[in-house]
């Protein structure tokens, strides 16, 4: 089947630019975007750059038509990251990002530029979606897409890598816990000694606690509480914060961080300084990259929420990096789940740390009694000293069955397989040739794996697998090899 062709690609360049660099830049981006070259529908640049023979040549290998717009035109559009050198140039604050949204449309990659060896970047892209352009399977990213989806039905039976939850949760000592509570079921939740504990694990006052249903609940709360303008999302990462945003009405800035760049913050990966709302994940779902909480706490700005989910730190060792119970970073919000490590992703628990201020609007926004009674009680226990002793094990446990887990899978290098690294949560990120045929491969040998490509500024090539015990690893990991042998 033919690809839609629903992107248009704006593109810069500086004279005498190589097609190769050109056309090269191009073709990452779209892959960034997570789509193929064949949905290309244009290349568009401004009309003093519409004769450069990169440009041209780029246009001609995908076999799409160049469009030339006017500097005037051009910088009548609004784009994300405007540029006074751009301006002085060639007329207009925007060649790259004006040129692919000039017909209306949703951004999907920001101003992007080449990366030669040995000498200055010669060559700038960013990839919009047509306005109106459908969004179905193939194209773009099914934001409500996640792992469980692929351990349903068909899938009830297969060993499960694509979840990241904890095996073997919750605990006997938990259930006992949750049960407990199932007598109290008559009278309506009462939450104020389950957040006293929350606040007590992280050291702040009560009124800096929100308790919701699940992390993916305080995301909804976020979009529809908070007066915000300009959200921006840090991706690859966990896809329902950019969903929520959307639903609730906003056009999502997208900030990609680069493959090349170990998917971890740095220069290459900038923050409009106009987004008030920036979302970023620690450690990041699918990546498992852990990042510097200094790093993090860099893109605070007055005036700006910076919502970090750490629905994953409790997996790491010491909660090295955790922004959790900070109050010196203006505008923070940090998002915890208490489903991963305890195995309650039916039960739904999790909870927002932020100033009074921000807690108050996100409660004006949640509805009432919105945390079941055993799940109060289940976030009691899971924030108390024997829970946290607990997951301090547990996350040595995961740490070193990760290991295991990448040794397996380095030794497949010459086959294809590469693991993201250095990895820091419960699962790995892991590019393989023809991932979603690989996939279908390893479900008819017992194995479900999250599919990569739904996540922004991932492409077709990825898969994301849970961390499980050793012996499950290496299951696995002899299921893969043949997979990719044969």
């Amino acid at each position: 089947m033919a690809d839609v062709q629903v992107l248009v690609v704006g593109v810069g360049a500086c004279e005498d630019a190589p097609l190769e660099e050109v056309l090269g830049l191009v073709r990452d981006a779209v892959r960034e975007a997570g789509f193929s070259e064949g949905a290309v529908a244009e290349l568009a640049t401004v009309d003093v750059k519409a004769e450069e023979p990169g440009i041209v040549g780029a246009a001609a290998r995908l076999g799409v038509p160049l469009v030339a717009y006017s500097a005037r035109e051009l910088a009548a559009v609004r784009v994300p990251n405007p540029s006074l050198a751009s301006r002085a140039a060639v007329g207009t604050p925007s060649v790259a990002e004006a040129a692919a949204l000039r017909g209306g449309g949703e951004l999907l990659v920001p101003k992007r530029k080449s990366a030669p060896v040995g000498r200055p970047s010669m060559a700038t892209c960013a990839v919009a979606r047509r306005g109106g352009a459908a969004g179905g399977p193939g194209l773009g990213h099914d934001l409500r897409h996640h792992g469980d989806a692929e351990v349903r039905d068909d899938g009830a039976d297969l060993t499960d890598l694509a979840v990241n939850v904890r095996t073997g949760t919750p605990p006997a000592w938990l259930k006992e816990v949750v049960a407990s509570s199932l007598d109290g079921l008559a009278a309506y939740p009462d939450g104020r000694q389950a957040r006293e504990a929350v606040a007590a694990r992280h050291g702040v006052t009560p009124d800096r606690v929100l308790l919701t249903s699940g992390a993916a609940e305080a995301f909804v709360l976020v979009a529809r509480g908070l007066k915000i303008r300009h959200p921006v999302v840090v991706h690859p990462q966990f896809t329902e914060p950019e969903a929520a945003l959307r639903d609730a009405g906003y056009e999502v800035g997208r900030v990609l961080l680069r493959e090349e760049s170990g998917f971890r913050l740095d220069g290459s990966a900038v923050v409009p300084e106009e987004a008030d709302l920036v979302v970023v994940g620690n450690p990041t779902n699918p990546t498992s990259v852990l990042h510097p909480a200094a790093s993090i706490a860099a893109l605070a700005r007055p005036g700006r929420i910076l919502v970090v989910d750490e629905a994953f730190m409790d997996a790491v060792p010491g909660e090295r990096e955790a922004l959790a119970g900070r109050t010196d970073v203006p505008g923070l919000v940090v998002l915890r789940s208490l489903t991963k490590t305890w195995g309650l992703a039916g039960l739904r628990i999790g909870y927002v740390l932020a100033s009074p201020d921000v807690i108050a609007a996100l409660t004006r926004a949640q509805p009432l009694w919105p945390v079941s009674t055993p799940a109060l009680v289940a976030a009691r226990a899971c924030v108390g000293p024997r829970a946290l002793a607990e997951a301090g094990h547990a996350a040595h446990r995961v740490a070193a069955d990760r290991s295991h887990l990448l040794a397996g899978l380095a030794k497949l290098a010459p086959l294809g397989v590469r693991a993201v690294g250095p990895a820091e949560g419960p699962f790995v990120l892991v590019r393989v040739p023809d991932a979603l045929g690989v996939r279908d491969r390893l479900r008819e040998r017992g194995f479900a794996v999250r599919r990569g490509d739904t996540f922004p500024g991932l492409g077709p090539d990825w898969i994301r697998l849970a961390v499980r015990d050793r012996t499950t690893s290496d299951r696995f990991l002899a299921a893969l090899g043949a997979v990719l042998g044969s």
